[in-house]
């Protein structure tokens, strides 16, 4: 698989939670090429390295509408996630590419990396063009005004100019 395929395949597991961009446990495992329980050990057994701000726990309304989006269970006794999903911010999966050693963690990291970069370059570019939309708005709305502005003298000029005619008595 190409790095360009593995930025693509990893911009479809970054979801916006929370406000948010963050990967999903599973995810991040299966891209490591390691269990969902290892990603979760790392968590666990090396929680100085893992402030609330490079992960969090979903909580049920926010699993459920997960659930809702892409198929998460797995059919079969005890296939159920026992423990809720860890979400993790771009921080926290780098963190995890410096605990978790796989063949392929220092290929995909790079790859989630230059995900997220792309996904951040491209939520500043769309917030520029809202910007310049905004301001296009209220341009028109200047414009709207001063043809009102005009479009009003215009039809008082003509008024006048209706009245004057209509003055003229004889020759």
């Amino acid at each position: 698989m190409s790095e360009d395929q593995i930025v693509e395949l990893v911009q479809t597991k970054i979801y916006s939670i929370r406000n948010k961009k963050v990967m999903l446990d599973r995810d991040i495992a299966e891209l490591y090429g390691v269990e969902t329980k290892r990603v979760n050990e790392a968590v666990r057994n090396n929680p100085d390295k893992f402030p609330a701000d490079f992960y969090f726990d979903l909580d049920a309304t926010e699993q459920n509408s997960l659930r809702s989006k892409i198929s998460t269970l797995k059919k079969g006794r005890g296939q159920h996630r026992k423990y809720p999903p860890k979400a993790f911010t771009e921080q926290g999966v780098y963190m995890l590419a410096t605990i978790l050693k796989s063949p392929m963690a220092t290929q995909v990291t790079i790859a989630i990396m230059r995900a997220f970069v792309s996904m951040r370059h491209f939520a500043l570019t769309y917030g520029q063009i809202v910007e310049k939309l905004v301001h296009l708005d209220g341009k028109i709305g200047e414009h709207d005004e001063m043809l009102k502005t005009i479009m009003h003298a215009l039809s008082e000029l003509v008024r006048e100019s209706q009245i004057k005619e209509t003055k003229r008595i004889g020759f």
